[in-house]
């Protein structure tokens, strides 16, 4: 019984993933065209990238390094030959009909990636990585811009040749959650080898496979046979984007499925496009076998033998083992050690800053202040760059007690932030400087004396009227006074 014939029993969704990401080098994978995005379209080609006739490749040594990069943050196996081939497909971004690959013999093999979700670990197993050429890329213009629905569509080859990696799967994921959880980890990890650019368009796609089988076909600890998998129909889809956009692409498809299966309809095997604008998927082409690409060894390209760099290549500590370490060393809660590891500039900026001031208060400042307020306006910690020393100059203000805490936050770091001035000019010309210890006792006393109502409510058991006191005191010190240190002094003038 297939999981498409199933009418009775839970089902089970089954997903596996080929992730292509684009490495972050300053020429494309087979010749010297740059590979930094152009706004003219088919402006930064060659021969070669063109798949002209008599043009031949040259291996790129950044891209094969950035490959072995990735491979020993996987942990994977990278054998001592390696070799290219060509998948013969037509398409019209694939200017020479066949795309220069890897197949039987990928440049990683075997690895694996921890994730989190919902607080429990679980192991993805990687069953290869290999290095391939991107396609152009393809504007659909008119008819809402769909696929299914342009008028006609526009190719622009800059794209063509980049550099890519295709990161494979094992079908261990059991739905979109695990999904999404998979593909933010792995940014990080690319982010933190510094082969990988978020922020360039197209620079991580996916493609999905997802089959629907029934519970009956899995063994006692939920595993599900090769042969299971093999007679349920695979539908791949295509054209996902990012994180969010996986976890809303399978969605829908998994219920897609599940509808079908439960109504007694069949569910072709096919390769579906995401329509993100309408969020639903649509059939493109029945899917392809591996017999249909026709591959066959890339004949002017010799063989790589590249294992030996596996331990002549360093990369740095990765961001699992970064939260970890930062929950150990500085006592950091799971929430706070997540956030300040998000990014390697994020985590480089925390230990400097806790080498220098008390790591709570550092962590306080990086986790929910700065990062907050890069969030609100939609920034990220790179469009500080340049600017890092002014956030430690003003954390060092109010460490050392020259500001208060709610004037850094709420006035200098967003003016900073806003207008781009520094701190000690904002302090001086808003007038933050901590008040001096006899102005605030000062303010402290003609508040006690011009409100005794609230004198009288604290004294009777009100505790809250304190807060109306403080407020008072702010308000004649502009702000400037502690308000820890006005409350102290209050309540000991109150109680006395």
């Amino acid at each position: 019984m297939t999981a498409q014939s199933a009418q009775r029993g839970d089902l089970v969704t089954v997903i596996g993933l080929e992730v292509h990401v684009q490495l972050e080098t300053e020429t494309k994978i087979f010749c010297g065209c740059p590979t930094e995005q152009s706004d003219d379209p088919n402006d930064t080609v060659c021969p070669v990238c063109l798949g002209l006739p008599g043009a031949l490749p040259v291996v790129n040594e950044a891209a094969v390094e950035a490959a072995v990069k990735i491979g020993k943050a996987i942990d994977a196996t990278i054998p001592t030959e390696t070799r290219f081939h060509r998948k013969n497909y037509f398409y019209p971004d694939l200017p020479k009909n066949f795309q220069i690959t890897q197949y039987d013999d990928p440049i990683c093999q075997s690895g694996e990636l921890e994730v989190s979700v919902e607080g429990e670990r679980r192991t993805i197993e990687i069953e290869r990585a290999h290095l391939e050429e991107d396609p152009g890329s393809l504007q659909h213009v008119g008819g809402g811009g769909g696929i299914d629905s342009a008028e006609y569509t526009l190719i622009d080859y800059n794209r063509a040749g980049t550099p890519l990696m295709e990161i494979v799967t094992a079908p261990d994921f059991r739905g979109p959650d695990e999904v999404r959880a998979f593909l933010a980890e792995l940014e990080e990890v690319l982010e933190y080898l510094g082969v990988f650019d978020a922020e360039r368009d197209g620079s991580l796609r996916v493609d999905a496979n997802l089959s629907i089988i029934s519970t009956d076909e899995a063994d006692e600890d939920g595993q599900i046979g090769t042969d299971a998998l093999e007679s349920a129909n695979r539908t791949e889809v295509k054209n996902i984007s990012s994180h969010k956009g996986a976890q809303k692409a399978l969605a829908y498809e998994e219920t897609r499925q599940k509808n079908a299966i439960r109504r007694g309809r069949v569910v072709e095997q096919e390769t579906r496009h995401w329509d993100e604008s309408r969020g639903i998927t649509v059939s493109m082409r029945s899917k392809e076998a591996e017999k249909d690409y026709r591959y066959f060894e890339e004949a002017d390209l010799p063989p790589l033998r590249v294992a030996h760099w596996k331990d002549e290549i360093d990369i740095p500590e990765l961001p699992r083992a970064r939260r970890e370490r930062f929950r150990a060393e500085y006592d950091l809660g799971e929430e706070a050690a997540s956030k300040l590891t998000s990014t390697k500039q994020v985590a480089d900026f925390y230990e400097d800053l806790a080498s220098e001031f008390d790591p709570d208060l550092a962590a306080t400042w990086v986790a929910d202040e700065v990062l907050g307020e890069l969030n609100y306006r939609d920034m990220e910690i790179t469009d500080l760059e340049g600017r890092l020393d002014e956030i430690s100059r003003l954390v060092e203000l109010v460490a050392t007690d020259e500001i208060t805490a709610k004037n850094a936050k709420e006035v200098v770091l967003r003016t900073m932030l806003d207008e781009g001035d520094g701190p000690d000019a904002i302090v001086d010309a808003e007038g933050l400087g901590k008040t001096g210890a006899d102005e605030v006792e000062r303010a402290v006393t003609a508040a006690v004396e011009e409100n005794p109502d609230a004198v009288a409510d604290y004294r009777d058991g009100d505790d809250g009227a304190i807060n109306y006191l403080v407020g008072q005191v702010m308000q004649a010190t502009g702000g400037s006074a502690d308000p820890g240190s006005v409350n102290q002094l209050l309540r000991a003038e109150l109680d006395e």
